[in-house]
């Protein structure tokens, strides 16, 4: 089987293309710069150069092609100035379009979890599901909440939080229920999907055995590295867009990704039909053990080891 993975370059998208060769899957990667590589174990697969904002550098990026990865997303405004929304739209089309016309029999999509969302942003993700289910192959269509790895800029926030204040300022937003996935059960998902016929052209909504508001997210975050779980102070009034910004302020996350991800949290990102999901022997982890993973790869990657499955693209400082 030849996969290609668009947006491969990512957090989600170096682990995927990891487990896919150890899986034995001919891999290659679409990436806008055959420079911008890191994570990647570019011996190993083939890289192919294209944007999916530029429709024509994506001639031949399906040739061959049996089922195609699409993990691109936008969490600010372009250098164009343009608006994210607009270019996630035309960007999904210009794959979709080009998978159809190449030949690739199926797509598969990782978005979000949350119905009718507060969030342009997570409105955004099911948008590009519908185009890429429009214009192209039969569509996977998976949703997810919170990724919880290394490298990932959810769990980044929640560390740095946990570890930087001596207090937490708790909006009404922390209360909203959520039900997060380690990396490893959502590559597993994706990673499998090809093989389940019966995911073909349908939407499978993912989590972990856990549903939780975020402020107990945080407590388990302390806990995971051992400290005690932060004091907290309510300010019911405090935005997510407010929160966002001191957010960018009190932890290296960068504010442009710290706004979309915040502004999401006044949205349920829970799992409302498991029936899609059951059709894969994937029994995913609880959040408790995720974190512990990625705490511990974390520390291994400050002592110099070698990452393990899913911690590949930790980029914590």
């Amino acid at each position: 089987m030849r996969a290609l993975v668009a947006g491969a370059t990512g957090f989600i998208g170096t682990t995927l293309c990891e487990r896919l060769l150890a899986d034995g899957v001919d891999v290659r990667a679409l990436v806008r710069s055959a420079s911008r590589t890191r994570g990647l174990a570019v011996e190993k697969l083939q890289l192919h150069e294209g944007d999916v904002l530029d429709a024509k550098s994506l001639t031949g990026a399906g040739d061959g092609v049996d089922v195609a990865y699409y993990l691109v997303h936008s969490m600010g405004r372009g250098s164009d100035g343009g608006d994210f929304e607009e270019r996630e739209l035309r960007a999904a089309q210009a794959f979709a379009r080009m998978c159809a016309g190449e030949g690739v029999q199926r797509v598969i999509y990782l978005g979000g979890l949350g119905e009718k969302p507060g969030s342009k942003h997570l409105r955004s993700r099911g948008a590009t599901a519908e185009a890429l289910r429009e214009h192209g192959p039969p569509l996977t269509y998976f949703r997810a909440g919170m990724v919880v790895g290394a490298g990932s800029e959810s769990y980044r926030t929640l560390r740095h939080l946990v570890a930087r204040l001596p207090f937490m300022i708790t909006p009404r937003w922390l209360s909203t229920p959520t039900q997060p996935i380690d990396i490893d059960d959502v590559v597993a998902y994706l990673a499998a999907a090809p093989h389940v016929a019966a995911s073909a052209a349908r939407e499978v909504q993912i989590g972990s055995p856990d549903v939780l508001p975020y402020a107990a997210m945080l407590d388990r975050m302390a806990v995971a590295l051992g400290k005690r779980p932060r004091p907290k102070l309510p300010v019911p009034l405090i935005t997510p867009w407010l929160s966002s910004l001191w957010i960018g302020l009190v932890t290296p996350v960068d504010v442009r990704v710290a706004r979309p991800l915040i502004e999401g949290l006044s949205t349920e990102t829970v799992v409302t039909d498991p029936s899609a999901a059951a059709l894969f022997d994937v029994r995913p982890i609880g959040f408790d053990e995720s974190l512990a993973k990625a705490v511990a790869a974390e520390r291994r990657a400050h002592a110099g080891s070698p990452p393990a499955m899913g911690e590949s693209a930790s980029r914590t400082p």
